[in-house]
């Protein structure tokens, strides 16, 4: 098979300090290419990186000049881990084993439930992985699906363009953080003091990133530490409540005809299983920075693995020692506060007061995590001119941070946070991001498919097992399906109707593509016009692509 990225007729170019040269016709091009990278470059690249010209083409920017800009490649392995593990790590281990629990009604449906959604987790890591060290550059998904749809030109770039940037809202975790901190002073709180507090800490958050990014990721590894100590804290608990050694009657009855109980319902398995994957999200959150990780490929392969394998882990043993101290009702009736309720049951009133400052701090370095990462994805929307006014949200002015982006991120998750009703704003949320999400998913394991049909023979320094790929497209399939099947009495988790969620999901994908078709094909007929992509560099170095109106004929 020729290579995705290829020219028809013979030719030199000089490109990112290489001579390029295609000869042949199309069934026999030979690519030689003349390396003219420093020793510098090389040494951030690794010497294990595939040629960009094996890559598949993405976008109108080539590499070279799609990593221009910004703060250089200064992520290095802990960095990376932290990046992971700190995504992960956020506000779902402490509050939603109680809606799950809820949801599939025993002990045991929600231990499997969350031992399927670690297994789902690594099958998408993997596909990932493949993914990212054949392409390694910014932007996960975004670059993914630009290399298997290539046609019609951007529409699959645009689509994903409305989810990430409508729907890649932090407002969540600021909710949780804002609960744990009223919880942690033992006060209450009105609805639109908690909103206020929430608007304070993603605004904040953002500010740092921009002004003083080195400083945030610091700051972000430090809390990504904290988060796994207190995992590990309440772990070790657990396994001292079931050896007997606290106060706890019996805490071994939980555990006894565990799945008395279960629900039969497919859609409260579902978004049971929504909530479990929405947890373990973030294992993919160091493919929308690589433009930033030294030695791109060889840092991914173990910083992936090893994320999700801590976080697993804890996981699996957190919810253990839930159940240890609380009663399955206990559980499912604790709400967002499911970790402050295990503290009260071991230590008391301080006990609880104490974690909830802990996991406040966790949510709050969990929505740094998605910040850092989601801005990043915004300026690579925009260099590739898919955003309007494109040079403004590509900029990395002043501070070599992604500051427009940053401010892109803010935009949505100022509104969801006023506009939401409080009382549901966390289920409905977790319900909303997750639906499109599988959709995008899925789209991106079929292109997996499809590049290793039309290129075999492409450099992969990792390879995903092709079962494993199916099973993570079957649980895609079955995440788009089943919420759609009418819950016990007709009423989900919300107030809203239990299909809102994935019809606004829904919603949001199809005004993608209607915006894809007004952009690229009604407004070009009316206006007479052709879009011609120009690439364009910044006063900071970033390369943007232009979309110049240019009249027919």
């Amino acid at each position: 098979m020729s290579p995705l990225w290829r020219r028809d007729r013979q030719q030199n170019v000089q490109e990112n300090g290489a001579t390029v040269t295609t000869i042949g016709t199309k069934d026999e091009k030979q690519f030689h290419v003349q390396q003219q990278r420093s020793t510098s470059e090389n040494s951030e690249l690794g010497s294990n990186e595939p040629d960009y010209l094996q890559q598949p083409k993405v976008g109108e920017l080539p590499p070279g000049e799609a990593e221009a800009g910004g703060m250089g490649r200064h992520l290095g392995l802990f960095s990376t881990t932290f990046l992971i593990i700190g995504r992960i790590i956020g506000t779902g281990i402490f509050s939603t084993p109680s809606s799950i629990t809820k949801g599939v009604g025993s002990v045991g449906a929600a231990m499997m439930l969350w031992l399927l959604g670690l297994g789902i987790a690594f099958a998408g890591l993997f596909i990932w992985l493949e993914l990212g060290c054949m392409i390694p550059r910014s932007g996960g998904e975004k670059v993914y699906l630009e290399a298997a749809y290539r046609r019609p030109k951007l529409f699959a770039t645009t689509v994903f363009a409305f989810q990430i940037v409508l729907l890649g809202f932090t407002a969540s975790g600021c909710v949780v953080a804002v609960e744990y901190i009223y919880k942690a002073a033992d006060k209450l709180a009105s609805e639109w003091e908690k909103r206020g507090v929430a608007i304070l800490i993603i605004t904040f958050i953002c500010s740092l990133h921009a002004f003083i990014p080195n400083f945030g990721l610091r700051f972000m590894n430090a809390i990504g530490i904290i988060k796994v100590l207190v995992l590990l804290f309440i772990v070790i608990t657990g396994f001292v409540v079931l050896a007997g050694g606290s106060h706890i009657p019996n805490p071994r009855a939980s555990f006894q005809n565990s799945f008395a109980g279960t629900s039969s319902s497919g859609y409260q398995w579902s978004n049971s299983l929504f909530k479990v994957l929405n947890s373990f999200a973030g294992y993919t959150n160091a493919a929308y920075v690589l433009n930033e990780v030294r030695n791109p490929v060889r840092t991914l392969k173990i910083a992936g693995p090893l994320g999700l394998g801590i976080c697993g882990t804890f996981y699996v043993l957190a919810n253990v020692a839930y159940f240890s101290a609380a009663t399955p009702s206990e559980v499912a009736k604790s709400g967002t506060t499911v970790a402050a309720l295990f503290m009260d049951k071991v230590f008391g009133h301080q006990g609880q007061q104490a974690i909830s400052v802990l996991i406040a701090l966790s949510a709050f370095g969990n929505v740094m995590t998605v910040t850092f990462a989601q801005a990043r994805v915004n300026q690579e929307l925009a260099k590739e001119g898919v955003l309007p006014w494109p040079k403004f949200w590509a900029s990395n002015w002043p501070f070599g941070s992604p500051s427009a982006g940053l401010f892109l991120h803010w935009i949505p998750s100022f509104i969801v946070i006023v506009a939401i009703p409080f009382g549901d704003a966390y289920n409905f949320i977790l319900d909303l991001e997750g639906y499109p999400g599988s959709v995008i998913n899925f789209f991106v394991v079929v292109g997996f498919f499809w590049l290793r049909y039309k290129d075999p023979e492409s450099l992969r320094p990792f390879r995903c097992w092709w079962p494993v790929a199916a099973f993570y497209m079957a649980a895609q399939i079955f995440q788009m399906v089943a919420p759609f099947l009418r819950p016990p009495g007709g009423k989900g988790d919300t107030s809203l109707p239990y299909w809102l969620s994935s019809v606004v999901g829904i919603a949001v994908l199809v005004t993608g593509a209607v915006w894809w078709v007004t952009w690229r094909k009604i407004l070009p007929a009316v206006g007479g016009y052709e879009l011609v992509p120009e690439r364009e560099r910044l006063d900071d170095g970033t390369s943007v692509v232009v979309y110049k109106k240019v009249k027919r004929g």
